[in-house]
């Protein structure tokens, strides 16, 4: 079907972002209370909005909502004409007094515990018209589809449309806790390690591959684990509780090993080269005085710790 020559003067930049939260959300119901407004105005908006684009865009059940081809597409649109708008307004804000806006930012669970949530309240305090949606998980987002303004990540970033800072660097040692080790014993040596349950990541293989150095063959702990996630956070949880030993960022285990919750295994045969951390964005982004007030802010939080 044709689209009407008008078509772009008649979407409502409120029925886009309403559309977002409706599939975000997964429910009608979930994005009126979010907006504390009755569920039949987000029907009307979601109506008009199917109007507009003379297509169906959610397929819709009892229980369930589901993208169509058309819907899909509204989507990636409604996401870039809406963080186009919040650049404007960011701009247009830092004129009148300093950086503003709402930065998306995805990054791994346990970096976002360790990294980004502690320096909220300062970020804040520094740049009070700023907002934050973290959104922590350990896969690769599509930065473009799903709106991502900054994605932090360990390693070299590959991609022609990708511009990247390094913001610190990071490395990785083997933990246990202390209850763990009392009833399994230290291992002193890395083929020791095959006795003992480790715990490993699913989402990244290339983390449970542990170098030992020395010449020490190394460890696939995805091959000899008892207890296997797809979360980092999770494998700290794990180790705190006793399920095994874990490779963990050093910075997250620092201030546990200081309140004695973890204890480092075999330090010398397992700390990790130093791996460079980067914030990533798209071309373009890099220069949104939103996007540069957080990175400098987290790059300045990691440089302290």
């Amino acid at each position: 079907m044709t689209a009407r020559p008008d078509f772009a003067l008649d979407l409502h930049l409120d029925d886009l972002a309403l559309f977002v939260r409706i599939v975000e959300t997964g429910t009608l119901s979930a994005a009126a209370r979010e907006r504390n407004v009755p569920v039949s105005q987000v029907t009307r908006a979601l109506a008009r909005l199917e109007a507009t684009c003379q297509a169906r865009l959610l397929h819709r059940t009892t229980h369930s909502l589901s993208l169509t081809d058309e819907g899909d597409e509204v989507l990636a649109t409604a996401r870039r004409l809406l963080a186009h708008a919040s650049d404007l307004h960011g701009r247009l804000a830092l004129r009148r007094g300093g950086p503003s806006g709402r930065v998306r930012v995805s990054v791994s669970a346990v970096l976002a515990q360790a990294v980004v949530v502690p320096q909220l309240a300062s970020l804040y305090e520094r740049h009070p018209g700023l907002m934050v949606d973290v959104l922590a998980d350990d896969r690769i987002v599509d930065m473009a589809r799903e709106g991502i303004d900054v994605a932090v990540r360990t390693g070299e970033p590959r991609g022609e449309d990708l511009v990247a800072r390094r913001i610190g660097t990071m490395t990785r040692s083997l933990y246990a806790s202390p209850a763990y080790l009392a009833r399994h014993g230290t291992p002193a040596s890395p083929d020791e390690l095959g006795a003992h349950r480790l715990l490993a990541n699913l989402a990244n293989p290339a983390l449970n591959r542990w170098e030992a150095a020395g010449g020490a063959p190394a460890i696939d702990a995805g091959e000899h684990s008892a207890t296997r996630t797809d979360n980092t956070a999770v494998v700290v949880a794990m180790a705190l509780h006793g399920a095994g030993i874990g490779r963990i960022s050093d910075f997250v285990a620092r201030p546990l090993v200081r309140d004695g919750a973890l204890v480092p295994v075999m330090p010398d045969h397992f700390r990790s080269e130093a791996v460079p951390m980067f914030a990533v964005m798209l071309q373009g982004r890099h220069r949104l005085p939103k996007v540069r007030a957080l990175i400098d802010h987290l790059a300045q939080g990691l440089a302290a710790m």
